[in-house]
């Protein structure tokens, strides 16, 4: 639905709700109420309609689950409206977005570009990373202190690895200095060069050039031991492999400042998704073995893998339909970010408001956001859903243009009934 772009005014109620506020530890029925672009009051004693102020506008929510809107800290931006769509559609009301946009996140005026177009759409709230070498070439540090002030929240090279290491040296010992944070896209490029796939039997039963699983635990123990040397602060992107989360396992428990993200195709797929050469299953990094998916399952569980992020990647459909070597990398996430979390929880791995907190507060922690909480005082972004019921992921309906979704035919459960950012209500289904 297109979004009211004129600020929300006026008292609103949303009563008869499962309050999920992993931010706090609240589970409770009750309600919620929010003035303007700000959350009011929350709790249990605005349960019913006798409970609102005078006046107020009720939403009943017929005791479905209410909780901050998500915190996506990774997302690929296409066709910006586009992804707004869908990342509403799932429930997404704030989005950190990669910088290899067209023109790259690198200079000053870009930053504010991005943020300025974003707020102009008013539906999800965008934030942009900076790039950390400029033109995300590898080899010449961008103006990262000039890039936080104008807005960036934290840098990345996005789905290119910073390779040099005297390069991420001086950046982490430069971001340092300012308290900001590089994220990592963890492989050896020349280990992946010419990879399609990840490397084993399945890789070599459909003749394609696999993808060492080690090319990322080495570039993850590089840069923990540059951490280390530097007292900067890294953040690993989307872990896919056992040895991965072990290496960073080990990490946290020696101190360094380490913390690191998957996403949804990491713990709910595995290389066998790729069947006969679905490009729709071709991701960057790759799929992986059965006992990555389990050990990225266990990461999430055991506190190891501190967020989930969609890993929002559009493509069009040129790009996807040629041979699988060919095709391009990525998947859409940010639609499907909520219904396939939830699995973790339907599945009897983790609590449902801790699975909440990998894609609420926990991200917009370590982003630094003022998002992801049902406190009083902060934004009333937020999203009301039914964590049980069940749809069957369909790509050429999902919101936004790109229909390249790995989850595609997968029959999930949680469907968002509700996306409200600053108090307008951006997304109902069937709008």
């Amino acid at each position: 639905m297109a979004a009211n772009n004129e600020k929300s005014s006026g008292t609103v109620a949303y009563i008869n709700a499962r309050l999920l506020d992993p931010a706090s530890g609240l589970d409770t029925i009750g309600g919620l109420l929010t003035e303007g672009e700000i959350i009011t009051d929350v709790g249990p004693g605005l349960a019913k309609k006798k409970d609102a102020p005078k006046g107020a506008k009720v939403v009943d929510c017929g005791g479905k689950c209410l909780s901050p809107g998500l915190v996506d800290m990774r997302i690929e931006i296409g066709d910006l409206a586009s992804t707004a769509e869908a990342a509403v559609s799932g429930g997404v009301t704030s989005a950190v977005c990669l910088p290899n946009t067209d023109p790259v996140i690198d200079d000053m005026t870009v930053v504010e570009f991005v943020a300025r177009r974003a707020r102009k759409l008013g539906l999800v709230k965008v934030y942009p990373y900076g790039a950390v070498t400029k033109g995300l070439q590898g080899r010449e540090l961008a103006e990262l202190g000039l890039l936080a002030e104008a807005g960036a929240v934290a840098f990345t090279d996005g789905t290119k690895a910073v390779a040099d290491a005297q390069v991420m040296a001086r950046a982490l010992s430069y971001a340092a200095t300012f308290g900001l944070m590089i994220v990592q896209h963890p492989e050896e490029p020349s280990l992946t060069a010419d990879g399609v796939m990840n490397a084993g039997e399945t890789a070599t039963r459909l003749g394609l050039f696999g993808i060492p699983p080690e090319a990322e635990v080495i570039m993850i123990e590089r840069d923990v031991r540059l951490a280390e040397m530097t007292g900067g602060r890294l953040h690993i992107a989307h872990v896919s492999t056992a040895e991965s989360i072990d290496a960073i396992r080990r990490a946290k428990g020696r101190g360094i400042n380490v913390t690191c993200d998957t996403a949804p195709p990491y713990f709910a797929l595995n290389e066998a998704a790729i069947g006969d050469y679905r490009t729709f299953a071709k991701l960057s990094p790759p799929l992986r073995a059965e006992d990555d998916r389990q050990a990225v399952v266990q990461g999430l569980a055991d506190g190891t893998i501190d967020a989930i992020a969609s890993d929002h990647t559009p493509r069009d459909e040129e790009s996807k339909r040629l041979p699988f070597e060919q095709a391009a990398p990525g998947g859409m996430g940010l639609s499907t970010l909520l219904a396939v979390a939830l699995e973790l929880h339907h599945n009897g791995h983790m609590g449902l408001l801790d699975v909440l907190k990998l894609i609420t507060s926990a991200p917009a922690g370590l982003m630094g956001l003022d998002a992801g909480a049902l406190i009083a005082g902060r934004p009333a972004d937020l999203v009301l859903f039914d964590p049980e019921q069940g749809w069957k992921v369909d790509a050429d309906a999902l919101g936004g243009k790109a229909k390249n979704s790995p989850f595609d035919g997968r029959p999930v459960q949680g469907r968002v009934l509700l996306c409200v950012v600053d108090g307008r209500t951006v997304f109902e289904p069937g709008e």
